[in-house]
């Protein structure tokens, strides 16, 4: 029997983990026509949660509190429940959807796809930002967004640390770049949930990523497919180190996701050997975690061709050939713990703590379905 209400953890307001707000008593959404109510088990947190909360996502004044925006309104209200990449189990199903859903087990494309064309996403938003996401007991969405994955290898809090937040945008930088079998790929903020998804899709498509991150992680980063992993701590002389571990050879396109001062050392990996390079040199960008500004001469844009692509979200496309990898067990995944629901306020500081220096995807789980799907991956402390 599905109940009225539900517990759910509520974003009141811009600002800190305050404003998150532990809810035992919020009505449990009901499926409309095309959708599936979904119980859910695991979502995994991604940085976007914590810059939506904070009202990180400028794009006209450096000091602007808000969010996106690119449909041309904002779309992100309170109480909102955020939590975009959500496994869980179908329990009941809106008008037109085959009852035969109920039971499956599935993983959201997060995407509030603002059309029905397959190859293009221009106005990105997601579940957890424009309408309620997965940190509750309960979701409604679309049922052909949530796709079924029986894999009874995969855990439940594993594959939602595969979730499509990180995968599809890793996958989107990729493509935006035209990045092919055999090229040198530079990966910054390899550790992340992004980095570690664009190692593995890296390989996947047969080209060879070369990891920017802190040393402490670099064994575990090139067990997951990393050439080499250069240290992120130390920038000085780093388009030499560049040159040492690729043999001379420079970066065909980097997949930035830190930004900041770092920028212009990333763009020097790719242009000091212009005739031996084979195409374009290109610059894929889906994060600032090192900074938002980053000060670049536009001679060496323009005089060095460098192509530049802004990445946010992905294609329903996509998110299919994602589906299709994750079922075939060609991605793994990289899961370091997971927390109750009603402690998201814990998961939210341990997030942000850099000394925590942890590898892939923090997941949350409902307290009511802990001893199940979260007590094993709990955080070893």
């Amino acid at each position: 029997m599905i109940p009225e209400t539900m517990k759910a953890m509520l974003l009141t307001g811009h600002g800190g983990v305050e404003k998150l707000q532990y809810s035992e008593d919020f009505p449990v959404p009901r499926p409309a026509a095309g959708e599936v109510l979904v119980k859910v088990t695991a979502t995994a947190k991604n940085n976007t949660d914590r810059k939506a909360r904070e009202g990180l996502y400028p794009t006209k004044a450096k000091g602007e509190v808000t969010s996106f925006q690119m449909g041309g309104k904002a779309t992100l209200t309170f109480p909102r429940i955020q939590g975009a990449d959500v496994v869980g189990h179908v329990v009941a199903t809106g008008e037109g959807v085959d009852q035969a859903r109920i039971g499956q087990r599935g993983l959201l494309d997060f995407n509030l796809y603002a059309d029905a064309r397959r190859d293009i996403n221009l106005t990105p938003d997601y579940y957890g930002h424009g309408a309620d996401g997965g940190y509750a007991e309960y979701i409604a969405v679309p049922s052909n967004q949530f796709h079924h994955i029986a894999n009874p290898d995969l855990a439940d809090a594993e594959l939602a640390s595969m979730g499509m937040c990180s995968y599809q945008t890793a996958l989107h930088m990729l493509t935006s770049a035209r990045v092919k079998s055999g090229e040198h790929i530079l990966v910054t903020g390899a550790s992340g949930g992004v980095g570690t998804a664009l190692i593995q899709l890296c390989r996947i498509v047969g080209a060879i990523p070369y990891a920017l991150s802190q040393q402490d992680k670099a064994d575990e980063l090139l067990e997951l497919g990393a050439e080499a992993v250069l240290d992120r701590s130390d920038m000085a002389g780093f388009t030499d180190r560049v040159r040492a571990v690729t043999g001379g050879r420079p970066i065909d396109a980097v997949m930035d996701l830190a930004g900041g001062e770092m920028t212009d050392q990333f763009i020097d990996t790719m242009i000091f050997d212009m005739n031996s390079r084979d195409g374009y040199p290109r610059l894929s960008i889906a994060g600032a975690s090192a900074g938002n500004f980053s000060e670049i001469m536009w001679t060496r844009i323009y005089l060095y061709q460098v192509q530049i692509f802004g990445v946010s979200h992905g294609t329903r496309e996509e998110a299919e050939q994602l589906v299709a990898w994750i079922r075939s067990g060609q991605l793994r995944p990289v899961l370091h713990a997971a927390f109750r629901l009603s402690r998201l306020h814990d998961a939210e500081r341990y997030f942000v703590n850099r000394n925590s220096n942890y590898l892939g995807k923090i997941v949350i789980v409902p307290d009511s379905e802990w001893e199940q799907h979260g007590a094993a991956f709990a955080l070893k402390e």
